[in-house]
């Protein structure tokens, strides 16, 4: 017979949970990387109604419609799958926390179908392209919580030493270092939707300068995020090296601090070539998709950080806590 926690699934069914959730954020993901191809491809009116597509449901796939009807098919499913999710958590979970957060997940995914929906009826205005990308990020880092929370044995971890404390402490550390990520991919937004990706054509360096004259906002704009990602990677690279030299033995903080490291790395590669190719589409599209998938890195890495150093934080999310 499984084994049965307090206040928790069978091992077995819970596994499925998990397994279930961890599917609904990969699709998150490869949901930004469909809007990002709409982006990209500048497919985002190739649909001119909403929510049918020319008003059907599933309109000849050529041209830009492949990419925007795409994008809609794939969300729609996201948004099934979320259903889904929070459904089986309401029959079978007994942390009411984690019920509010499928939840707000699922009001979450609806919102960003509006959102959607008002950016192509409104001709892409600049406020709500940026909201429908903001949310969407939002959104992929609720379905990363919610694949962590409904792992059977997460919350099986050791308490860090006291003696390896430092100021700022980890979990802080990283949740600074998902902020920046998360503000940098909001400058990254308003540069695609301002279409300043190209406003300074040359790269390492701009116009030739190391900070360039600011002619114009679009200058100013793509300028900032070039900063911003300078910002992110010493962020990075603090948050790694505080985990590899003192907590190294945590094979929880390592892995994640290893693949954050090496997305970082890939995700600057991306962004000189997508300059170097003069905004290529495929270039571009992982470009965005691997700011996402950094996000969610760092994301998880704050919640092991604080369910391995607060004892506070991990009664409140343990499964045998039924009554928050």
């Amino acid at each position: 017979m499984a084994r049965e926690s307090a206040g928790s699934l069978p091992e077995s069914s819970s596994l499925w949970l998990h397994r279930f959730a961890v599917f609904t954020a990969f699709s998150t993901l490869f949901l930004i990387f469909a809007g990002g191809l709409v982006t990209s491809t500048e497919s985002g009116l190739a649909v001119p109604d909403w929510p049918l597509s020319y008003g059907m449901f599933f309109p000849p796939m050529v041209g830009g419609i492949f990419y925007e009807h795409g994008h809609r098919m794939v969300a729609a499913f996201v948004g099934l799958l979320t259903f889904t999710l929070t459904i089986w958590v309401f029959l079978k979970e007994r942390r009411i926390w984690l019920r509010r957060l499928t939840l707000v997940a699922l009001g979450a995914v609806i919102l960003q179908a509006i959102l959607g929906g008002l950016t192509v009826l409104y001709l892409l205005p600049t406020p709500i392209s940026i909201a429908h990308a903001a949310l969407a990020q939002t959104f992929f880092c609720m379905t990363v919580a919610l694949a962590l929370f409904t792992s059977p044995n997460w919350t099986r971890s050791v308490p860090l030493p006291r003696n390896y404390k430092r100021s700022p402490s980890l979990s802080w550390l990283c949740a600074l270092t998902t902020g920046m990520v998360y503000s940098q991919l909001m400058l990254g937004a308003l540069m695609r939707h301002t279409k300043a990706g190209l406003a300074i054509p040359d790269f390492p360096l701009a116009f030739g300068r190391i900070i360039p004259r600011f002619d114009s906002s679009a200058i100013l704009i793509h300028f900032a995020h070039r900063v911003g990602a300078i910002m992110v990677t010493m962020m990075v690279v603090w948050t790694v090296y505080r985990i590899i030299s003192t907590y190294r033995s945590q094979t929880r903080l390592l892995r994640p601090a290893i693949i954050l490291a090496f997305l970082l790395v890939i995700q600057l590669m991306l962004g000189a070539m997508t300059i170097w190719s003069g905004k290529a589409i495929m270039i571009t599209t992982f470009h965005v998709v691997t700011g996402a998938a950094i996000l969610g890195t760092s994301f998880l890495l704050t919640l092991f950080a604080f369910v391995m150093t607060s004892s506070q934080f991990q009664t409140y999310i343990h499964p045998a806590n039924k009554a928050v």
